[in-house]
């Protein structure tokens, strides 16, 4: 083969197939082709069919990047974050992805690497640089709360998790309605009081769980013990146990979330502390795998399917109506009671002295 005709065979190799090509091959215009390759309907079925078939065999790709010059919009979402480590990030995520891909939209993914003032108003610096519309911000740890940290002017954005509602448009869990229920329903068993293992300092859920533990104590008129924290993982929830199993007035305890509640659990059982017979534990999450926990663990269920699902439509209404409201939404949680919880056992009775 000659130098010549190597040549030419190397720019047909990489010379891009383009929805003319497509069209051609199809036997259709290339007005059916873009309509097929933008999923717009009033596509004969046949015919979408026979477009896919040549799009498959010239290896055809949609220019996205073409397409949304041309619409004015890239049809993807940016998601802020800077941790995947909680159940509660990644199922919330799970539920952007799967709320976002419904309406057509991808999502792209800008983490920050450690929640500090600093971190974050870099990753929002490079919010304009991201061929995204609009944006998701999962930071529960309060720096959207603080005024030295905002996001960019006319960036649209729905926050999850924060206490800043006055500036954006949240969506958060009902924490106080969840940690309400989970603790009255302790003391309607019958428990003198609740311990709480509550969640990291900085976070607003492990804030807002505790504070209304607290009050839920002070309104039903019941001491509210030393607080205990943990950092949401099980080995946190482990060393918590270890030391409330040798507190002999704990019969009753909330832990802030079922990661710490397991841990918990293996803590008492390690040190002879039955649960429900001497502890009740009710934790907050309703993870998939609290119904197997060793007993079923009783808890408070967090619907994180409809908070992705109302981020999303918030970030939408804003893009459509190019205005954002300033206010949160709280999504209702329920109790689901399991077998990790009872009445308190009966108080020891003591002999009376011989006469």
């Amino acid at each position: 083969m000659d130098e010549g005709s190597a040549a030419e065979q190397a720019r047909h190799r990489v010379k891009r197939v383009s929805m003319a090509d497509v069209a051609r091959l199809a036997g259709v215009s290339s007005q059916t082709v873009s309509r097929v390759s933008n999923g717009h309907a009033g596509v004969v079925p046949d015919t979408r069919e026979q477009v896919l078939a040549a799009m498959r065999e010239l290896g055809y790709r949609p220019n996205s990047a073409a397409r949304a010059l041309k619409r004015g919009e890239f049809r993807t979402i940016g998601v802020v974050l800077f941790t995947l480590s909680t159940t509660g990030n990644v199922r919330t995520l799970e539920a952007i992805a799967s709320s976002a891909a419904a309406e057509g939209y991808a999502i792209t993914l800008l983490p920050v690497a450690a929640p500090t003032h600093d971190e974050v108003r870099g990753a929002f610096t490079r919010l304009g640089e991201l061929a995204v519309d609009a944006f998701i911000v999962i930071m529960e740890v309060h720096l959207l709360d603080a005024a030295t940290v905002a996001l960019p002017p006319g960036v649209q954005v729905a926050v999850a998790d924060s206490n800043a509602g006055d500036r954006y448009s949240v969506v958060d869990t009902d924490q106080a309605g969840g940690a309400g229920a989970a603790v009255r329903h302790l003391l309607g068993l019958g428990h003198r009081t609740v311990w709480h293992l509550a969640g990291p300092e900085e976070s607003f859920a492990a804030q807002r769980r505790a504070d209304t533990w607290r009050a839920a104590l002070a309104d039903a008129g019941r001491p509210a013990p030393p607080l205990i924290r943990g950092d949401w993982s099980a080995d946190s929830g482990y060393r918590a146990g270890l030391r409330l199993a040798d507190e002999p007035d704990c019969t009753a305890v909330f832990a802030a979330n079922d990661q710490m509640a397991l841990g918990l659990l293996s803590a008492l059982h390690e040190k002879g502390r039955a649960v429900p017979e001497e502890v009740s534990v009710v934790g907050f999450d309703d993870i998939p795998e609290a119904g197997s926990f060793l007993p079923p663990l009783t808890t408070v269920h967090q619907d994180f399917a409809e908070v992705g699902r109302r981020l999303v439509q918030g970030v939408l209404r804003q893009l459509r109506t190019e205005s954002a409201e300033p206010g949160t939404t709280l999504v209702p949680t329920r109790l689901v009671e399991r077998a990790s919880t009872a009445p308190p056992p009966a108080p020891r009775e003591h002999p009376e002295p011989a006469g």
